[in-house]
């Protein structure tokens, strides 16, 4: 395979010196916003980032084979959680369904289902820090399009400006947001991994078919910032690529890299095998990473040059909305110099909404300023549309799409309580709370 530039984010090797640091790294630049932050601190506990699914849930049927279960958890990653659900019910995770991936460091509210797994047993289920709050049975099991948004609670402690100009502050960013419509709508630091935001480094291994660079970038890669136990033994991964010593040293918790390495100890030369070995949504999640960090860039670059992102100019392609009032990615609008004031007016009704290219196999560019903007960004990484058709797995190519370049709020709430910051809003399914939360905090 020809060598492909080099570009920035696009390390084997974090250097967390800061949050802003971090955020660039992942392709998030800029704000919507023009007041100051009030900087402070997230996530302090999980118990200071609380969410909750909004959803249409399967409907109730005696005796179905679906047991639809409300869950709340703390501190548990989505992918992680699934296994040990298998572990604990002793069957296969493909008989665990969820509508998406949240926040490990969190406590959330929400639905999954389980096929063939009666109501009772999943009211007895006992695992650190989880607890069931319902269950019933259903004819089916829960969908992705049963999920419609989220709903946030959010602490930041410890701000960086004084009570009463945080106040003024936090007024106006409020006001802002608030007439735009929403904010910038990145995938957040933790859309590439919670401890180790690294999935947009294996995807793009993947996608140019590096498969060893991929597996060396999971299971090895030491981050500066995660535990010393961790970093310690990737580290010497990295450094021997002894396999079996991996083995022995890595902790029993970490299933999906010895999952990897015991693949690997038997069959060293097969990569791709060795990928095969984790679940296949984390697998996806590689590819859609990197297709997240060009769409991260993609904003941040239409940021940079003083393109609106809550109204469209001549070239974008808008989002209409569905049936249920959220943006239809099935569709789009070409917006001209003819329908310009036409679609704008359903931007700010809060009908429509403009999109930014998630690039894959089948890319639907947007045209004037906002497509050269995209076509730079995908050709920097030397990409081709075939790069996300993946032969060696099948089931991960990408089609891509399109995605809302503002993320619509709903009842969004800032309020400085004592010392602190108190933000609660709903969000479409898909959009971030901590890309809202950065709008207010700034934080360097």
């Amino acid at each position: 395979m020809a060598s492909r530039p080099s570009s920035p984010g696009r390390r084997d090797s974090w250097r967390r010196s800061s949050l802003k640091a971090m955020e660039r790294d992942v392709g998030i630049e800029g704000y919507l916003t023009s007041t100051p932050g009030v900087g402070g601190t997230t996530k302090a506990s999980a118990d200071d980032f609380i969410v909750e699914e909004v959803s249409s849930p399967p409907p109730k049927s005696a005796g179905g084979p679906y047991a639809i279960a409300t869950i709340r958890v703390r501190n548990w990653e989505t992918n992680r959680l699934v296994r040990e659900f298998a572990r604990a019910l002793h069957i296969s995770r493909r008989r665990i369904g969820f509508a998406g991936t949240k926040d490990k460091r969190a406590l959330t509210t929400r639905l999954f289902s389980f096929e063939n797994v009666p109501v009772e047993t999943l009211s007895s289920l006992r695992m650190k820090d989880l607890e069931v709050l319902d269950a019933y049975p259903s004819d089916r099991p829960l969908e992705i399009g049963d999920l419609t948004g989220n709903r946030f609670r959010v602490l930041v402690r410890g701000l960086a400006v004084p009570v009463e100009k945080a106040e003024v502050i936090v007024a106006e960013t409020a006001r802002q947001l608030r007439i735009r419509g929403g904010f910038a709508n990145f995938f957040g630091v933790q859309r590439f991994g919670s401890v180790r935001p690294i999935t947009h480094v294996v995807g793009r291994h993947i996608v140019r078919g590096e498969f060893r660079e991929a597996v060396d970038a999971y299971v090895a890669n030491p981050i500066p910032g995660e535990g010393p136990e961790s970093y310690g033994v990737r580290a010497a991964l990295r450094d021997t690529g002894d396999v079996p010593a991996a083995l022995r040293a890595y902790p029993k918790s970490y299933g999906f890299e010895k999952a990897i390495l015991n693949h690997l100890a038997a069959h060293p030369d097969d990569s791709v095998g060795a990928l095969r070995q984790l679940p296949f949504n984390l697998l996806l999640m590689f590819v859609h990473g990197y297709q997240s960090y060009l769409f991260n860039r993609i904003l941040s670059e239409r940021m940079r040059r003083g393109l609106p992102i809550h109204e469209p100019v001549a070239g974008d392609l808008v989002l209409p909305a569905d049936k249920r009032g959220l943006p239809d990615r099935d569709r789009t609008i070409d917006v001209t110099c003819d329908n310009l004031e036409r679609v704008a007016g359903r931007c700010h009704e809060g009908k429509a909404w403009v999109s930014a290219i998630l690039f894959g196999s089948e890319p639907e560019f947007a045209g004037g300023e906002p497509g050269q903007i995209e076509k730079e960004v995908v050709a920097s990484e030397g990409l081709q549309p075939n790069d996300f058709i993946i032969p060696e797995i099948p089931r991960i190519s990408s089609r891509g799409t399109r995605r809302e370049i503002l993320a619509p709020i709903r009842d969004l709430e800032a309020a400085i309580v004592g010392d602190d910051l108190h933000l609660s809003v709903e969000l479409t399914r898909g959009a971030y709370a901590t890309s809202l939360v950065r709008e207010f905090t700034k934080s360097e």
